[in-house]
């Protein structure tokens, strides 16, 4: 085997190691060497030996006679001329694509086929109205036609339990309708951030027909009204385009009521006064208000008493909602005031907070608590605590606040330019009316009642269901095991009040009670305390007096759920997973000529609310409270933790690119003081 070595150019005379010759200058000269003996090592390299230098001749890189310097200005620009190279691909890239969205012809769909029905629908009902069997797009395409005989799924509303629904049922189950009044869906958590400008509106709102078109639903723009649980019909109205009053009926196999609730008054007078946070025409109010107080205030004929009036903001209720927006109202007032309008102005101003509690965020931990009222105090945010509004009137607001002894109270006035009341939920009209309707099944006055599976109490099983802040799911433990423990005392030939339970039947009734009440498994821990403690004669048994009492003391715990947008969220999520098990069910259970009883129980599990904690913005920092003791608050670090929660929970991409394009907004130019 023979290998050939290439010998570099080489100027003078020089002699190489091992008595090889050297080749004359400016010729190259290949060496044929004999094979080594296999245990000599082998020669990688010749070296060619200069007076001045010496070259390695072998694989390696040749060292860099350049300066650092000169390397890393030479890395740099090659780096920064990629980069732009790179945004500029991406800029053309772009254009080329925005380019594409354009025609310049007119769409023409040619001859479409509409059922008559869908143009002249009949009529029918109690009240003879027409009946919406069959939409305008049944027919668009063959998708669409696949849905025409599925079951009607109905839903009330466009709120979080809705969207939530909407996104995780399996499109090729049901034949879907959205009817809400509201043609989007809106992200209430970051509302208080649209009324000072952080946010802009849009970047709040998703289209309902976006999020429909997963499902390829339809949308109806109207007003629930009633139904009729018989008919199976749900009354609907709107205004047609004169301006009068139209009604009609939307059938439904299965409805969800998601309508959501309104501001609870609390019997006060005056809140025509105040103003609402519960929709996108309530922030947008509220930033004109607050633009035209700052705007009148520096106005020659304005008055020092009228302008500290015009800018003295009141915010009634120390929630949530409450507290973040007291908390961007200073953050606009504080960052962005001294800018664009006369520092007298900064000087003037005040922030009330009223609660009728001890505290302000009463629902959270007391430390996270304690930490924003701290933080209040800071930023000189007035937190009146153990405080009710008596009345609101159109230049003042007139409470009552209680001493510290908790005895004496003392009425005070307050004047004000600008009143945010935001003091809980009530029931919406709809469902009082639905509540009325269904008579004795429901006791709750404020919210419609529900059973463990979220069907609505009174109504047929697996036909009703109610989720969302219109909704509350029953606590009836007590009664619920106290019947199912006298149908089984019957069922064996015992007197049931003579019925007496050892600790292995007291186990076997806690199981029955954590099926069908999940929200009960948390006071249901320590079966052999719970038996120890109830049994009051110490004769090792349960008596049917003794079994009453325990559960019903397990009744008093259990606490209504919140009513939050993640509540909302999860019983959204839960219906859609249920609806798609009683899809796939249904084959086998028409097979079976099973079409009644409990069906849901039979193929899903009861719905149960898993907390995953509460945060709150209080101002330049946040709070989190995740339940068990587990919280913190923090300052900026926080604000990007909270910010980065609900850009992940915002319900498409559309809407986190314009968030954060508003936060970037934000800070590059400031909030827009602009009223309009």
């Amino acid at each position: 085997m023979l290998r050939t070595y290439r010998v570099a150019r080489a100027s003078g005379l020089s002699g190489l190691r091992g008595g090889i010759p050297t080749a004359p200058r400016g010729t190259r000269q290949l060496f044929t060497k004999p094979p080594q003996h296999p245990a000599k090592p082998k020669t990688k390299s010749l070296e060619l030996r200069r007076p001045d230098q010496v070259r390695q001749l072998s694989g390696k890189p040749l060292p860099r006679t350049q300066s650092t310097l000169l390397n890393f200005g030479y890395r740099t620009a090659a780096w920064f001329g990629s980069s732009i190279a790179f945004v500029g691909l991406g800029f053309v890239a772009f254009f080329l694509y925005d380019a594409s969205t354009y025609s310049s012809h007119a769409t023409n769909q040619g001859d479409i086929a509409i059922s008559k029905l869908a143009l002249n629908p009949r009529r029918g009902g109690p009240k003879n109205l027409p009946i919406l069997e069959i939409f305008l797009d049944d027919d668009d395409d063959e998708e669409k036609k696949k849905h025409k005989d599925k079951p009607r799924l109905v839903i009330l509303g466009g709120g979080w339990g809705s969207v939530a629904l909407l996104k995780e049922l399996n499109p090729d189950n049901y034949h879907v309708t959205v009817i809400s009044p509201a043609n989007y869906f809106l992200f209430t958590p970051m509302l208080p951030s649209a009324t000072v400008g952080t946010l802009e509106l849009k970047s709040l709102v998703e289209p309902i027909r976006n999020i429909i078109n997963r499902v390829k639903g339809h949308y109806v723009r109207a007003t629930a009204e009633d139904v009729d649980f018989s008919s199976r019909l749900v009354e609907v109205s709107q205004k047609d385009p004169r301006g009068n009053e139209v009604r009609f009926y939307v059938p439904y196999d299965k409805l969800v009521i998601a309508v959501g609730s309104t501001t609870n008054p609390h019997g006060v007078k005056g809140l025509e006064n105040c103003h609402f946070l519960k929709d996108i025409n309530d922030a947008r109010q509220i930033r004109n208000k607050i633009i035209q107080n700052l705007e009148l205030s520096c106005l020659p004929t304005t008055s020092d008493e009228e302008r500290k009036r015009l800018l003295s903001f009141v915010v009634c209720g120390g929630g949530p909602t409450g507290v973040e927006f007291a908390a961007e109202l200073f953050d606009l007032l504080n960052e962005d005031l001294t800018l664009h309008f006369p520092r007298l102005l900064r000087n003037e101003i005040s922030v009330h907070l009223i609660q009728s509690r001890d505290h302000i965020l009463n629902t959270y931990d007391e430390a996270v608590s304690k930490y924003a009222e701290d933080r209040f105090s800071r930023d000189q945010v007035d937190v009146l605590v153990n405080s009710r509004v008596a009345e609101v009137r159109p230049e003042s607001i007139l409470f009552t606040q209680t001493g510290p002894d908790g005895k004496t109270t003392v009425t005070k006035e307050l004047p004000m330019g600008f009143c945010l009341w935001s003091t809980g939920v009530a029931q919406a009209e709809f469902c009082k009316r639905i509540s009325r309707q269904l008579g004795p099944a429901q006791t709750n006055h404020h919210a419609l009642e529900t059973d463990t599976h979220l069907r609505l109490n009174g109504t047929p099983l697996s036909d009703v269901y109610a989720i969302g802040d219109c909704a509350t799911v029953q606590n009836n433990v007590a009664d619920h095991i106290i019947t199912f423990v006298r149908n089984l005392a019957w069922k064996h030939g015992q007197d049931p009040e003579k019925l007496e339970l050892h600790f292995s039947d007291w186990r076997t009734v806690a199981q029955q009670v954590k099926k069908r009440f999940p929200q009960a498994a948390a006071h249901l821990k320590r079966l052999d305390k719970l038996f120890e403690e109830y049994d009051k004669d110490q004769n090792g048994t349960l008596d049917f007096g003794e079994l009453r009492e325990l559960l019903k003391q397990i009744d008093n715990k259990l606490t209504s759920l919140p009513a939050t947008a993640q509540r909302a969220h999860q019983q959204g999520q839960y219906l859609a997973h249920k609806f798609n098990k009683l899809a796939r069910a249904a084959p086998g259970l028409k097979a079976n000529e099973i079409s009644e009883g409990d069906l849901d129980a039979a193929v899903y599990k009861a719905f149960e609310y898993r907390h995953l904690g509460s945060l709150a913005y209080i101002g330049n920092s946040a709070v989190f409270d995740w339940g068990d003791g587990w919280n913190f608050s923090g300052g900026l670090w926080a604000v990007y933790a909270w910010r980065s929660i609900y850009f992940t929970q915002s319900v498409s991409l559309r809407t986190r690119v314009l968030m954060a394009m508003d936060w970037a907004k934000r800070a590059l130019f400031g909030r827009d003081l602009m009223s309009f």
